[in-house]
This record gives structure tokens, C-alpha cells and sequence, in this order.
């Protein structure tokens, strides 16, 4: 684990954690609230470290034992509460992991501190049974609850809490990190980051990934010769692409993305702001042949396919008509 100097963006988040520590003035509950991969597991990982650290400084000392423990995950004063069901945090699984420790006074820490992720799966049951610890807590204990929808708890729990909403990381900030620290190429990174919007945990995911690298080359294949393809080659490509079913966002993402990138080449002529600055000739070409209304159908046609995709419409179905929206402009 790091500390919260190794932490990429969130900076006031930051503060605010550091200045309760170092003002004595930690809060019994927490709410931090981002996205998947935003980085909530860390911060709150790091924030428990800190608080149970022997150095009592701002950052983890990294060296007590308390530190070594928390870095193993095996702190007996930092709970982090589990449960069976994928979907739902149960009331037993509160009232057996939270509400019937609590009591205990802390093992050889100062703080008591459990850890609740994905808080937006409690059930209501769970989350009243939560709510009266949250009221009387004992001076010891400390809940962080880590949710990607802060709207599901309920407004008692939000009111009693100190909501710490993660925001985007800059593109400069996430760029950077995917080539200093990952070593990935620039336009790779570049890509990564524009598709990333501020999530760094889903612009590592992306650079990393193979099934991510694969996707992008068969979307740029698809785009630079679909006009040349016969109605053959369309059903074999939608083959291709049902093997991209469960990240199909990502897969249309891509292919918005390109096309945007000629419209605006073609209005511009500017190669720098492009995303994908590599495919230059190939953009070039496509900006020649295509025309402004063109391009800006099959971009709305894109997003089409994503809304209905979300609705549930026939898989197959939509992406037919998406191809051949694409192939027609």
C-alpha cells in the first residue's frame, strides 16, 4: 500500500482526510463516493493505515508494525466487512461483522475501523441496522463506507456522514502515470486516458489489457474499410464483434472516437488534437470521402446503438443497422 503522497489527483480529498488528523477532528463516519476505479479503496485504505499508524503522523510511517500489518491486510483494529450474496449486503452480514464488534474496544490501536465496500448493496434492513451504530458510535470506531452510487443510501445515513465525492483526474495527470510508471507508448497512453475520463483505475485496466488491445485494432480495421466491404464481410465482422459483448460500450466508445476525430480533421486540418494521432493517413483519407453529414449520422447512429443496447434490443439486431448506417456514409 502507498501513502497519500504516491495518491494520483485528489488533492482536496486529500486534505480534508490529512487535516482531520492532524486537527484531532476525525469523523466517526465516512462516505466515499466515485466510480469504479476511482480510486475509493485506496484513499480509504491509506486514511485507516494512517489513523492506526505508531508514528501518528499524516502519512503512514511504513515501518511500525501496525503499518506492516495493515500492508498485509491483517490489522486486527481495520475490519473490512465481507459478504456471500454478489449483489447484497445483508443485515446478519452488519449485525455479525459491525454492529456485534463494535463494542469490543480496539485490540492495540487507537481506532476501531471498518471498512464497508460497494455500501450502495446494502439492503434497507442493513442499512437501518448501520444507522443506529452510526448515531452512537463508541469513540473509538471509525465506518468508511465505499459507494459508486451514494443515492442508495439512505439520506439519514448520507446526513450523519462526511460525504467525500472523488472527481476526475486530470488527463495531463493520468497520461503521465501510464508512461513513467507503466511505460506504455504515448499514443497508446493517449488513447487509454481519453477513454479513461479521469478514472485512473480504468486507464490502467485499459492500457494493461490485452482484450482491450485486440478490440482496438479489430475497430480501426473495421473503420478504414468498411465502405470497401461486401455484405459478407459485414456478417463476419459482426461475428468478430459478438465476441466483444460484455464490453461493447467500450468497442462503440472506440469507434465514436475515430469518428469524431475525422469530423474534426475535417473542419480543422489540425493533426494535434487528435486522439488517434498515429492513424493520421488513414484519418485523412476518410475526412476526403465523407461528408459532414455523413460523419455526423453515423456518430448519432453510435450513440443510438448504445442506447438501445442499454434498453435490451436484440444484439444482433442493432448492430446490423449500425453497420450498415456506417457503410452507407
Amino acid at each position: 500500500m502507498a501513502g497519500f503522497a504516491d495518491v494520483l489527483g485528489h488533492e482536496q480529498t486529500i486534505m480534508h482526510l490529512q487535516h482531520a488528523i492532524q486537527l484531532n477532528k476525525v469523523s466517526h463516519a465516512y462516505i466515499f463516493n466515485g466510480e469504479k476505479g476511482s480510486g475509493k479503496k485506496l484513499l480509504a485504505g491509506i486514511f485507516a493505515q494512517t489513523l492506526q499508524c505508531r508514528a501518528g503522523g499524516t502519512e503512514p510511517c511504513m515501518e511500525c508494525q501496525s503499518c506492516k500489518q495493515a500492508v498485509n491486510q491483517n490489522q486486527p483494529d481495520i475490519i473490512r466487512i465481507t459478504h456471500e450474496k454478489p449483489n447484497t449486503i445483508r443485515v446478519e452480514d452488519i449485525r455479525e461483522q459491525l454492529n456485534g464488534d463494535i463494542l469490543i474496544k480496539p485490540y492495540s490501536s487507537p481506532y476501531k475501523i471498518y471498512i464497508v465496500d460497494e455500501a450502495e448493496k446494502l439492503t434497507v434492513q442493513a442499512q437501518n441496522a448501520l444507522l443506529k451504530t452510526i448515531e452512537e458510535p463508541p469513540v473509538y470506531a471509525v465506518i468508511l463506507l465505499l459507494t459508486s452510487n451514494v443515492g442508495m443510501l439512505l439520506p439519514t445515513i448520507q446526513s450523519r456522514c462526511v460525504v467525500l465525492n472523488l472527481k476526475p483526474v486530470s488527463s495531463e495527470q493520468i497520461k503521465k502515470y501510464l508512461m513513467e510508471d507503466l511505460e506504455i507508448p504515448e499514443y497508446y497512453a493517449d488513447i487509454c486516458t481519453a477513454f479513461a475520463q479521469g478514472n485512473v483505475g480504468k486507464a490502467k485496466r485499459l492500457a494493461l489489457s490485452e482484450s482491450f488491445k485486440e478490440m482496438l485494432e479489430h475497430a480501426l480495421h473495421l473503420v478504414k474499410y468498411i465502405s470497401e466491404m461486401e455484405v459478407t464481410d459485414l456478417i463476419e465482422d459482426l461475428k468478430r464483434i459478438n465476441d466483444y459483448k460484455l464490453e461493447i460500450n467500450d468497442y462503440l466508445d472506440l469507434l465514436i472516437v475515430w469518428y469524431r476525430d475525422v469530423l474534426l480533421f475535417k473542419a480543422t486540418r489540425d493533426a494535434d488534437s487528435l486522439i488517434f494521432s498515429q492513424e493520421l493517413i488513414s484519418i485523412r483519407e476518410k475526412a476526403r470521402h465523407s461528408s459532414y453529414e455523413g460523419l455526423e449520422c453515423i456518430i448519432k447512429s453510435l450513440e443510438k446503438t448504445k442506447l438501445r443496447l442499454n434498453a435490451n434490443v436484440n444484439f444482433d439486431m442493432a448492430l446490423e443497422l449500425l453497420l450498415l448506417t456506417m457503410k452507407e456514409n
